[in-house]
């Protein structure tokens, strides 16, 4: 079990700083998207986990929208396999673009190619996609042969069972024995909050929806969520994998957010 940050807020030219930022932060892993992974290369990605002694948990892969996209994310398990990477994440292509047998293709030709490599592919929910609510998290485990779940807690808050409570450990009641891998982000929620979700997954937002909504994601302890919570109910699961600070919307003073939440979510766990 370790603690890692992902590199979202890093573009691909500024890679090498991000992950010199979370080695100097002293997190034990890292999350990187493929994009970046093949606009760099992966044998400069092998040297700067090396040089900042760095695990890499997870290359998040492209966003599923058309067959093409998952070919191109199955023919790179491999590289992402040979990077030491323990996962590969599955993005969902947006929502009502596709039915549902040809997403759940999709899924299955990246997890076959995936575990093939040697690599779990977990699925990640997300607003605004195809994956979205807790049954539709449900059909697709069961439809998908070796497909785990990435539980994130923000993309969780708006469809769980507590809303708008930040109690989000109905997830780990519910999937416990399928999250494999976690993504740690707050919610701020906004007046229009639930507003924007149901624009979102009415699959005609507007821009502003779009904005607005995903804006609300922030730093650990700037919004509702309880990661105290969090965290007791996935080690009464038994619960033993990664978690990975997943920070969006933060574009200045970047080494700042990484260190600050590293120290919140150490205060909350007591370290562990």
């Amino acid at each position: 079990m370790g603690l890692g940050y992902t590199t979202l807020m890093y573009d691909a030219e500024r890679l090498e700083t991000g992950i010199a930022d979370v080695g100097a932060c002293r997190y034990d892993g890292v999350e990187v998207g493929l994009g970046k992974v093949r606009a760099v290369g992966p044998g400069a990605v092998a040297e700067w986990l090396d040089t900042h002694g760095l695990e890499l948990y997870c290359v998040m892969g492209d966003w599923l929208e058309t067959d093409a996209d998952a070919r191109d994310v199955a023919d790179a398990a491999g590289t992402v396999a040979d990077l030491g990477a323990e996962f590969l994440g599955l993005l969902p292509p947006q929502r009502h673009r596709n039915d549902d047998d040809t997403v759940r293709e999709r899924f299955a030709t990246v997890a076959d190619a995936a575990r093939e490599a040697g690599l779990t592919p977990v699925l990640h929910h997300h607003g605004g996609t195809h994956v979205e609510r807790p049954d539709e998290v449900d059909r697709f485990l069961a439809a998908v042969d070796g497909l785990e779940l990435l539980f994130d807690t923000a993309h969780w808050y708006p469809y769980g069972e507590h809303y708008p409570e930040g109690d989000v450990t109905d997830a780990v009641e519910r999937f416990g024995d399928d999250i494999a891998y976690v993504h740690l982000k707050d919610v701020a929620p906004t007046a229009d909050f639930a507003a924007n979700r149901d624009a979102l997954s009415g699959g005609r937002p507007h821009l502003d929806n779009v904005i607005n909504y995903f804006r609300s994601f922030t730093d650990l302890g700037e919004g509702v969520l309880d990661f105290a919570a969090v965290h007791g109910a996935l080690a009464a699961a038994g619960y033993d994998g990664h978690y990975t600070v997943e920070v969006e919307n933060r574009t200045e003073k970047l080494l700042v957010h990484a260190k600050e939440n590293k120290a919140y979510w150490e205060a909350v766990t007591g370290g562990r």
